[in-house]
């Protein structure tokens, strides 16, 4: 694991070492190991190591043996092993244990096609010299992040945008059309950034500059095809020997290695394969929250069910609700503002395992695969909804859901049923997109001055373009499409890396390996959501591994109790961070809207935590950044 940043030039412009070298410098808690430069004409690229393979010997750039082919690359190759031995039967000599160099000799055998042959993360930059070729990619899911820029005839590209923001080669600016997005969201989609000159590469996609062309070309695309005649258990058993293989390929490791365990299906059934595979005990983190609201979210009895079962060596870690400590920290980890409250947790249990291990296997991905979010069952059932005779969902059954009072223990009940019935008549894709949506249109025109929202803001086609997409036909299927191309990169995985390399921590997630994916699209969405029960199948085939009491539990995801905080502990610090005078500071936003938000959610009118807490957090960017 590490960072990565260059320069490539087109034309007759050169690549500056230092400016690189300073896109490079601010990576370095990324990589804090070891450091490396390739220079030429038309390229200066480099690397911040965090060592993992090969600790001696897996220096970075590597290159081939006659220095045609240099790569640098942030990431893990899985299947390393195999293609090492394939290209050595074809002659290739390597200098190094290290994955990496794989990759520059897989593309001298194959060329562009290389990228299509790797197993595993990655963001990468390849630079054939007699070629004048650069090539830079991310893996297929989005697991690592690829910023770039072009700018006066140079091409920038770096794992964070803090790399291109140093570079020197170019001001940036707030982009309005991200900020609407941001708000709608809570995190900025791809391809955009906050900034108006950086953006950030698509998962499945790569840059290709060679001499005066820059082209950016997609190499994967996620296709669901359900195999309607599959037999469950059929499709139960293969998933479990890919998920196998998966979570013994994500052990291979020269450094200390754990997993983080949340009590939740998906994290469980990691340790479960981990403890098959690992002949030492597991060590596995946990945490859980503290303060006068926390506890019904606290999973820490279900992680050690596991832990006990596994024979795990378990640490735990309570959260207290004075986040305000960490929010700073935060916000420089992710450059741009970033809303989704599991910042606070995730900050801490990557500290936490830090302190044990270098490499840590998490479950994330099992909710976007085997549809695990309310939403998802929500989206199936509103097509039941639709049934019911629209005078009656309109005069009896909306006014009724839209006066309960919010539960004063935080539990989101009430707002889902609140969104479930505002969002009833419409279309499909917008109906999905308003239960993903914090500021719709309408909260934002009494939110925002005229000249930050003028009444349009995203145009929802756009925002609707991967629902409504050939890839997947079936209601659920297309929602888990969306999420598997917005939600899954911009948020989780986003999330993920900024706070785990923030720690110098490398984590990995098995579910995402892309045999698995694929396999999972071919899963008729009525197996992962069978009646009301979501993640049916991938509960079938945890049923031998995990406890009765693990399969049968609601899920809480890995959030905080952020609603019931702003109500006690963090009233305090959010009426403090969104005051008018701090408001004024850039001037976006009304100060009576924003007081009507805070007085809505304290009295329990309306629950607006992810409201609150999308607006702290762009103040919070503002002020460090802006």
């Amino acid at each position: 694991m590490c960072g990565i940043a260059g320069i490539g030039a087109l034309g007759t412009a050169g690549a500056p070492r230092d400016a690189a070298e300073r896109m490079v410098a601010a990576l370095h808690h990324r990589g804090p190991d070891d450091q490396g430069f390739h220079v030429s004409a038309k390229v200066a690229m480099g690397m911040t190591r965090l060592s993992i393979i090969d600790v001696a010997g897996g220096h970075q750039p590597i290159s081939t043996e006659d220095g045609a082919v240099t790569v640098i690359c942030n990431g893990e190759i899985y299947n390393h092993e195999e293609l090492r031995l394939r290209l050595i039967g074809a002659g290739h000599v390597f200098k190094t244990r290290s994955d990496v160099e794989v990759i520059a000799h897989l593309y001298e055998e194959t060329g562009k096609e290389f990228i299509g042959q790797l197993r595993g993360m990655f963001a990468l930059a390849l630079w054939d010299e007699p070629q004048q070729r650069l090539i830079v990619a991310r893996d297929r899911l989005g697991i690592k992040p690829l910023f770039y820029g072009v700018q006066n005839g140079r091409l920038l590209f770096g794992s964070e945008i803090k790399a291109l923001v140093r570079s020197g080669v170019f001001d940036v600016h707030l982009d309005i059309e991200a900020l609407n997005d941001y708000l709608t969201f809570g995190y900025v989609p791809a391809p955009r950034t906050i900034y108006s000159e950086i953006r950030k590469l698509e998962p499945g996609h790569m840059i290709v500059l060679e001499r005066d062309r820059i082209a950016i070309e997609q190499y994967w695309r996620l296709q669901f095809q359900p195999n309607v005649r599959a037999d469950e258990a059929e499709l139960t058993h293969r998933f479990v020997e890919l998920f196998r293989d998966a979570v013994s390929s994500h052990l291979m490791s020269d450094v200390a290695l754990g997993s983080f365990l949340s009590g939740g299906v998906d994290s469980s059934l990691v340790v479960a394969l981990m403890s098959e595979c690992s002949p030492a005990a597991v060590k596995t983190f946990t945490i859980g929250f503290g303060g006068t609201s926390g506890g019904h979210m606290d999973e820490r009895p279900l992680a050690r069910l596991v832990s006990e079962r596994y024979g795990t060596a378990h640490t735990e870690f309570e959260v207290q609700p004075n986040v305000e400590e960490v929010l700073d920290e935060v916000v420089q980890a992710f450059d741009e503002p970033f809303a989704d409250d599991s910042v606070i947790p995730s900050y801490y249990i990557c500290k936490l395992a830090r302190t044990h291990v270098t490499v840590a296997l998490t479950g994330l991905g099992g909710d976007e695969l085997f549809g695990g979010y309310e939403r998802h069952l929500g989206l199936k059932l509103s097509a039941l909804y639709q049934r019911v005779p629209a005078s009656v969902r309109r005069t009896l059954l909306a006014p009724l859901v839209n006066a309960l009072p919010e539960r004063q223990d935080g539990h989101y009940t009430v707002n889902h049923l609140k969104r479930f019935v505002r969002s009833a008549e419409l279309p499909a894709s917008h109906r999905y997109l308003e239960y993903l949506t914090i500021f719709n249109a309408s909260l934002k025109e009494r939110l925002c001055r005229p000249e930050t929202f003028n009444g349009s803001g995203r145009d929802r086609e756009a925002d609707s373009r991967y629902f409504d997409s050939t890839s997947a036909r079936d209601l659920v299927d297309k929602a888990l499409y969306h999420d598997t191309n917005t939600y899954l990169p911009e948020d989780v995985l986003a999330l993920t890396d900024r706070l785990s390399m923030q720690h110098g921590l490398e984590l990995r997630v098995p579910f995402l390996d892309h045999p698995i994916v694929e396999f999972c699209a071919t899963i008729p969405s009525s197996m992962k959501i069978k009646g009301t029960i979501k993640k049916h199948l991938l509960k079938r085939a945890a049923r031998p591994f995990l406890p009765r009491e693990i399969l049968e539990h609601r899920k809480q995801g890995f959030a905080s109790p952020m609603s019931a905080w702003l109500r006690g502990d963090l009233s305090h610090y959010i009426v403090d961070t969104l005051s008018q005078k701090r408001l004024a500071r850039h001037g976006l936003f009304r100060f009576e809207a924003v007081q009507n938000l805070i007085s809505a959610h304290m009295s329990r009118r309306e629950s607006y935590d992810r409201q609150l807490f999308t607006l702290l957090m762009f103040q919070k960017w503002y002020e460090r950044f802006m």
